[in-house]
């Protein structure tokens, strides 16, 4: 132990010799714990963490939904749905490490800035009152019948955790002097420079969460029978090919609404004031009906959805990326969906420039539909003809016609459409040959209720018309 002690006194001497030569003054101190000074080391790497966000509260349970056949027997029935759970409150930000190893250091000092608080988590949804079904021979037997289906309390949002000061500077800046050389002579020569120290952010504190929502009150329905209502099949999803291979069976209970449904069962009963009185059993046989061109196989991953409404139709929902024209017919408790056409969306705007030819009154441009599709799609034009003017400084182009092209100027051949753009109202000498122009057309496309656009562009000199062409 001695033997150590004497190996590290000459350097103790020397560090409280020259350590008597710097400047007594602390330059940083950390608000929170002013005793300490900042690591060089810990300026990066701040030593404090955000506080943690704090969890969701859980939503309450909806309360049982149930099924009785009144006797005129008593009973009474609870069916409220649970309480949501308050949301956790968040964690507050940990205090940075506010140290530094020297008093005035020889390099800027950018103090640890504090950390934030944490987000308070949302409070949980109370739960729906459940749903009663009483079926009945006598209406004053429901009067024995005690409901309580009220909805679960919301949970409160928890608080958001509080942000944490950052370090602060004691001093905003300091001088250090700088020697080279050797006192007493020539080349011995000082400088000072200034440093300086900039405070760190304080955290922010977190926001709180939201509150959840209260539930719903339960609802009664009534239905004068003492058999118990069949399961209904209102609707289906299934592949295009599956759809078309068989019949479907689609049923739908069709239902009345009514208001007072408290005052129908027992006195005290709690349930929402809206009930729904049985009307009607509706069903129907749904088949679909291929006369597309292309085979249904070509479509088997698509999937449709059939449906039965209160007006006993049936609503056939294609996704949106077909687009379809077809025709329903009704015939007793049947119904058929014929498919006529059914074009893929991606099908729908594949619109090409084919040619741009001639000149003058005959100058036309010819667009191709590479999908083939243009006997069944609709499809009307606009056009912005502009040319360039050859004289203005930077050879802007002009616009000689901005509007929709009349149907007697577009010819359809089939998937070529011809634009007679020589017969719009451009001045002749806009489409003489060498005449440099640029052309956007926006092609409205449509099948029954759907639509798209596509624009083309084309930048071309008009061509002098070859010999044998009109």
């Amino acid at each position: 132990m001695n033997k150590l002690l004497r190996s590290k006194l000459p350097l103790i001497l020397i560090f409280f010799l020259f350590g008597g030569l710097l400047p007594a003054s602390s330059s940083v101190f950390c608000t929170a714990t002013a005793n300490e000074r900042y690591d060089d080391d810990l300026y990066t790497n701040q030593g404090s963490y955000n506080g943690a966000s704090g969890r969701h509260g859980r939503n309450g349970r909806d309360g049982e939904n149930k099924t009785f056949i009144a006797d005129g027997s008593s009973i009474s029935f609870d069916l409220s749905g649970q309480d949501g759970e308050d949301g956790e409150d968040g964690g507050s930000g940990s205090r940075p490490k506010c140290r530094h190893s020297e008093r005035n250091p020889n390099n800027d000092i950018k103090a640890p800035d504090g950390a934030n608080g944490g987000n308070g988590g949302k409070g949980g949804d109370g739960g729906n009152g459940g749903n009663i079904t009483v079926y009945y021979t006598n209406l004053a037997d429901l009067q024995k019948i005690l409901v309580r289906a009220n909805p679960g309390d919301p949970g409160r949002g928890g608080r958001g955790g509080r942000g944490v000061a950052g370090c602060r500077c004691h001093k905003s800046s300091w001088e250090r002097e700088t020697c080279t050389g050797k006192p007493g002579t020539p080349d011995y020569k000082c400088t000072k420079k200034t440093y300086r120290c900039q405070s760190g952010r304080d955290g922010y504190s977190g926001s709180d969460g939201i509150d959840g929502k209260k539930g719903k009150l339960g609802v009664l329905s009534i239905v004068k029978s003492q058999q118990t209502l069949p399961e209904e099949t209102p609707s289906v999803t299934l592949p295009i090919s599956e759809l078309g291979s068989k019949q479907i069976n689609l049923s739908k209970h069709k239902w009345k609404l009514h208001q007072g449904a408290a005052s129908l069962l027992a006195p005290g009963s709690i349930i929402a004031d809206e009930y729904r009185e049985f009307e009607e059993r509706l069903e129907t046989v749904f088949q679909l009906v291929w006369q597309e061109r292309q085979p249904i196989s070509n479509f088997g991953n698509e999937k449709v959805k059939v449906s039965l409404n209160d007006n006993k139709q049936v609503e056939v929902d294609f996704p949106d990326d077909l687009w379809v024209a077809g025709s329903s017919s009704n015939e007793a408790n049947s119904t058929k969906f014929t498919v006529n056409h059914l074009i893929p969306r991606k099908d729908v705007t594949r619109l090409s420039v084919a040619e741009f030819a001639d000149a003058g009154e005959n100058l036309n441009l010819k667009i191709v539909d590479l999908a083939a599709k243009s006997d069944v799609i609709n499809t009307q034009f606009r056009v912005k003809f502009r040319i360039k003017d050859n004289n203005a400084g930077f050879g802007d182009y002009q616009t000689q016609y901005d509007g929709e092209i009349p149907a007697n100027l577009v010819t359809r051949d089939y998937n070529r459409f011809t634009l007679a753009l020589g017969k719009l109202n451009i001045k002749r000498e806009n489409l003489r040959p060498g005449v440099n122009v640029d052309i956007e057309v926006v092609a409205t496309r449509s099948l029954g209720e759907r639509s798209a656009k596509q624009t083309i562009t084309w930048q071309s000199a008009i061509r002098k018309p070859l010999k044998n062409q009109r």
